[in-house]
Parts: structure tokens; sequence; C-alpha cells
């Protein structure tokens, strides 16, 4: 692969990576840890990952136990739980916070499966925008440089490839996470 496509792959493989961490966090009705990957604690003036602050684990389908590290971030964790978009209301017993995922309703699920459709759609746009920044960069580099018409064209075909590769790859990851949203 040329040089001057590899630089437009690496931004490509980057905006898959972000679809990918943006469908971990969607829920299925399951307990998932990665649900709470954006959700940061005040740790002593720190926004801190929850992951760090304290033992995730998964003892049902459908709960999640955290168990903090310290206990005076009990009421710290709880609160930025209820203030993220999750939609869950967690429980404290004193020594750990219990969050128990509902059953999703058709609604809800159908309404999940928009918002993996529409960020994907916000993906492939960005896939998109990077092929045409790619090929405006080569038709700079026509002006500029001693380089041939054909060599122009044979890289804009490798980057439109390289575009359809990963399109193809959100509408996979699109179907994938749809089904999983939708099966009971």
């Amino acid at each position: 692969m040329d040089d001057r496509i590899k630089e437009y792959d690496q931004k490509m493989q980057k905006t898959i990576d972000h679809l990918n961490s943006d469908y971990m966090a969607i829920r299925a009705g399951r307990a998932n840890p990665h649900v709470l990957d954006k959700i940061k604690v005040d740790y002593y003036g720190t926004p801190t990952p929850i992951q760090q602050v304290g033992n995730i684990s998964i003892p049902e389908a459908r709960m999640m136990q955290i168990q903090p590290w310290e206990k005076s971030l009990l009421k710290e964790i709880e609160k930025a739980i209820q203030q993220s978009d999750i939609g869950i209301n967690p429980t404290n017993d004193g020594n750990v916070i219990r969050l128990v995922f509902p059953e999703l309703t058709e609604e809800r699920r159908k309404d999940l499966v928009k918002e993996v459709k529409k960020k994907g759609e916000a993906d492939k746009v960005a896939i998109r925008n990077i092929r045409r920044d790619g090929n405006e960069a080569f038709k700079k580099l026509a002006k500029s440089q001693d380089i041939s018409e054909d060599e122009i064209k044979q890289l804009e075909d490798e980057l439109q490839k390289l575009t359809d590769k990963y399109i193809k790859q959100v509408d996979q990851m699109i179907d994938e996470k749809s089904k999983d949203i939708l099966k009971v």
C-alpha cells in the first residue's frame, strides 16, 4: 500500500474503532460493563473512569455490581451514574452499588436500533469526508509535484476501494448490533 494511502487508511480505521466503542456502550438488555466506559467519577478532584475506582462484576445476566475500593466513593459513583445517560437507577446498600438492567421493551429496542443506524451513518459520512480530503490532497499533489495523471488516478482508485471496504464494514457492524438489540 502506498504511504500516501496509508494515512487515510489509519484515519478510517480510527473511525471504525470509534464506532465500535460507541456500540459497546449501547446496552441490549443484558448487563455489560462497557455501558460505564464514558462515566467519570470525581476522585479527589480528578474525573476518573469508574473502572479505576472499583471492582465491576456481573453476578447475574441483568445485574451489575460495583464495589469501590474506598467506601467514601459510593455516593460519588452513585451520583455519576444518575447524571449519565444510561437510564438505570443505581441502588446503594452501603457496601456495593447494584445496577439492575430492565428487560427492553419493543419500543425501546426500536429506538436503540435507530440510534445504532444514526451512529453508523455518521461514521459513514466521516469515512467519505476522509476520502474527499484524500482526493483533494492528491489534486494538490498533482499541481505541486512532478506526478502523472495516471498516478493520481491510481491513488484515487485505491482510496475509493479503501472507502468501499470501510463503508461495508460499517454496514456489517450496524446489522450485527441491530440484530443483537432486537434479539429477545
